[in-house]
């Protein structure tokens, strides 16, 4: 199929398929409940709030929206809300998660536990899903939200959760971007070794579905000018879909700064559970949450 242009061409997929239910943790949040309610009004899913009832009534009052009295199971502390939600999905009563106002760290452990939770024992990544005003398409950004200093085992996780998600959005063979701060292979820094080992163990079969390079500067992966000035030749070359980032703050660094100064908009996702989980800031706006759960609409089917 023919790449994704932005969130709008991402959400036309969603209607076209089966709506889908998301179980939302902590659900004490207006921009949480003004992304699930606006997802619910536009077709594309269904819904169960876990959290204080009377909060949510008070929220939904204050903003004139009315009450979704049968969607809702009262819970007041974070931790069993975690759990539930994440109950819900593990007996096929949900197809995936959205965190609410809560704290990351409680939701990731409910959905770890060895023996209520839904892991796969594959690395669990974060990807940011980028509309990037300037740039021709979406573009997954790995990890800017999860994994501080990734192992080289790491970076083969985390391109294997991003290249799923992708996949799933119909794309047979995403071209993934390991960058770093140059493009040749430098001893002193790992990066540049691990990168160049990628796009081995890629074009050796380790990492399926997928178009690995690097060691890329992030200039050349978003522009076909600056390859061809650095005489860099490569598909990836000004048009990556993924960015594979050397650590969480390189990652953290680049999202954010789109998204202040280059007025990108972005769905945070998390992968490599048995189901996807929208999961942003407490402090991201309405927007990036709805936009998280179109992505995870769409490719809820995963498994690990």
């Amino acid at each position: 199929m023919a790449e994704l242009k932005n969130f709008q061409e991402l959400r036309s997929m969603v209607l076209k398929r089966p709506r889908k239910i998301v179980a939302v943790s902590c659900a004490n949040d207006w921009h949480t409940l003004e992304a699930v309610f606006k997802a619910k009004s536009d077709g594309l899913l269904d819904y169960v709030l876990i959290g204080d009832k009377n909060i949510i009534k008070e929220i939904c009052r204050e903003k004139h929206q009315n009450f979704p009295e049968g969607d809702i199971i009262h819970c007041t502390d974070e931790k069993k809300s975690a759990e539930i939600t994440v109950s819900l999905v593990r007996e096929g009563k949900a197809d995936f998660l959205q965190k609410g106002l809560m704290q990351t760290r409680t939701i990731l452990k409910a959905v770890l536990d060895k023996k209520t939770g839904i892991g796969t024992g594959n690395l669990m990544s974060n990807v940011a899903l980028l509309e990037i005003p300037g740039y021709h398409k979406l573009v997954g950004v790995t990890d800017g939200g999860m994994i501080i200093y990734p192992t080289f085992e790491q970076k083969v996780g985390m391109i294997k959760n991003a290249v799923r998600m992708f996949n799933y959005m119909g794309y047979e063979k995403p071209k993934v971007a390991v960058t770093c701060a140059l493009e040749i292979v430098n001893p002193k820094m790992q990066e540049t070794v691990d990168a160049a080992k990628l796009k081995e163990m890629a074009e050796n079969g380790g990492i399926d579905n997928c178009f690995v390079e690097g060691p890329i500067s992030t200039d050349i992966a978003f522009s076909k000018d600056a390859a061809k000035v650095k005489k860099f030749e490569s598909p990836v070359a000004g048009d990556a879909d993924i960015i594979l980032v050397p650590n969480i703050n390189a990652g953290n660094m680049m999202v954010k700064g789109l998204l202040l100064f280059g007025h990108a908009k972005m769905a945070g996702v998390v992968m490599g559970a048995k189901c996807p989980i929208a999961l942003n800031s407490r402090s991201a706006s309405f927007e990036e949450k709805y936009f998280a759960l179109v992505a995870c609409c769409l490719i809820s089917d995963i498994v690990g």
